[in-house]
């Protein structure tokens, strides 16, 4: 995500991780606006980090990521995310994400993330 402008992150407990972002020219389509790939991009990065601090740091990687594509945003915009995790077992982290810009929901997402069978590391989510 640092290539694509980074992501701000928080956690609010244990189960539920807020991410922003801000639309930059760079990030939209032919229609000035957002592009569809750089919203997929934004929820799997953030709902990814979101399922590595739900796991205890573990390195997390992404089997489904189902999305939903609501609303626009454009250049100068502030998209928050909201992730929300539903279950965790020993191996899969199961959550929702929302998208959100001026207060209304751009894109909605479910997905599952694994959790990888190696010690936490300091390499990040995605290992």
């Amino acid at each position: 995500m640092k290539h694509n402008g980074g992501l701000l992150f928080r956690n609010k407990s244990s189960t539920e991780y807020e991410f922003k972002s801000t639309i930059k020219e760079k990030h939209l389509n032919a229609a000035k606006i957002t592009h569809g790939g750089y919203i997929a991009a934004l929820i799997d990065a953030g709902a990814g980090t979101s399922a590595h601090r739900a796991s205890n740091n573990s390195p997390c990687v992404t089997i489904s990521l189902d999305l939903k594509f609501i609303g626009a945003s454009r250049v100068g915009d502030k998209i928050i995310g909201k992730t929300k995790i539903l279950k965790k077992t020993n191996s899969l982290i199961f959550l929702k994400c929302e998208l959100f810009c001026n207060k209304k929901i751009i894109a909605s997402a479910s997905g599952i993330w694994k959790m990888l069978k190696v010690k936490p590391s300091k390499l990040g989510p995605g290992g």
